[in-house]
């Protein structure tokens, strides 16, 4: 294990691989990986194949010291690796630190974004993640257009179930993602800056979140929360954009790092030795590593 602490690893060289798919999206990566659903007859099924899908990520000699966080779906958190539940693995193993998905999805679509869902049992879902060794939490919310009532009321949102989550010792990940299909996405983009950054400048002074941004327009856009006093770290998610062109974009931001999930994984297939199955995992971490410290 590293002699670091959780905050340093996070504030050092390294990406945060997001390995939480969860509810509709299980089945697509299920799907890219090589197993369609005729390969499972029930959930337990189904998220039984998927962990073990994120075992064989985790436990890849590949999977090294240039990951520096990994988030986790809960499902994840409460089962093992190699005997070992996943918080601890990661941490104890790899030095990498773990991070849990809180959310429950999505609520429709109104004022071009979708808010989360109110989050069922919070406080226990929080207190879960503390006993299993977690360091902080992961929630999503998505943005359509650039409507300033709905932004707002994302970014409203986020901040106050943020408060919640550093209420019980974790450091939240705020995760506004605009979508990269958004209609007007630079305007969407220059919105959520402003609410951003009226956040966080209301922030008590030591007190610190994480943001997690779709890729921006305009390179260095976020620069001024990159560097705000109240944040940890910002990463990036790929969003729908291919490993390639997500890396491309990463490499003109700079002090950004990545969280990508399905970009980190788009090589991977079931029927790949093991030989195979690193020296893909090893290509796509290595050059998305090279991407996020340019």
């Amino acid at each position: 294990m590293s002699s670091l602490q959780p905050i340093e690893r996070i504030r050092g060289n390294g990406f945060i691989a997001a390995l939480d798919q969860s509810g509709g999206s299980t089945p697509k990566a299920l799907n890219a990986y090589g197993i369609d659903q005729n390969r499972w007859k029930s959930d337990e099924q189904m998220h039984q194949l998927v962990h073990e899908m994120r075992e064989r990520i985790i436990t890849s000699d590949a999977f090294d010291k240039r990951i520096s966080g990994a988030i986790l779906f809960e499902r994840t958190m409460e089962n093992k690796v190699q005997g070992v539940p996943t918080a601890q693995f990661l941490w104890e193993q790899k030095s990498i630190v773990p991070f849990l998905k809180i959310d429950d999805g999505l609520q429709p679509k109104s004022d071009e974004v979708e808010l989360m869902k109110p989050i069922a049992g919070l406080d226990k879902r929080l207190q879960s993640a503390v006993e299993h060794g977690v360091f902080g939490t992961k929630m999503r919310s998505v943005i359509h257009g650039p409507n300033q009532q709905g932004i707002q009321r994302i970014v409203d949102q986020q901040f106050a179930v943020a408060q919640q989550i550093q209420n019980s010792n974790l450091m939240p990940i705020i995760e506004p993602e605009v979508s990269i299909k958004a209609q007007n996405k630079v305007r969407a983009e220059e919105l959520l800056r402003e609410q951003l950054q009226k956040h966080l400048d209301q922030l008590p002074d030591k007190q610190q979140v994480m943001l997690k941004l779709t890729l921006p327009e305009q390179s260095n856009f976020y620069d001024q929360l990159i560097k705000h006093p109240r944040v940890l770290r910002a990463v990036a998610l790929s969003g729908g954009y291919s490993r390639a062109d997500a890396n491309k974009r990463l490499a003109a931001n700079n002090g950004m790092t990545a969280s990508f999930s399905r970009a980190l994984v788009e090589d991977l297939k079931i029927d790949q030795s093991d030989q195979e199955f690193t020296a893909a995992l090893n290509a796509a971490i290595q050059s998305i590593y090279d991407a996020a410290i340019t």
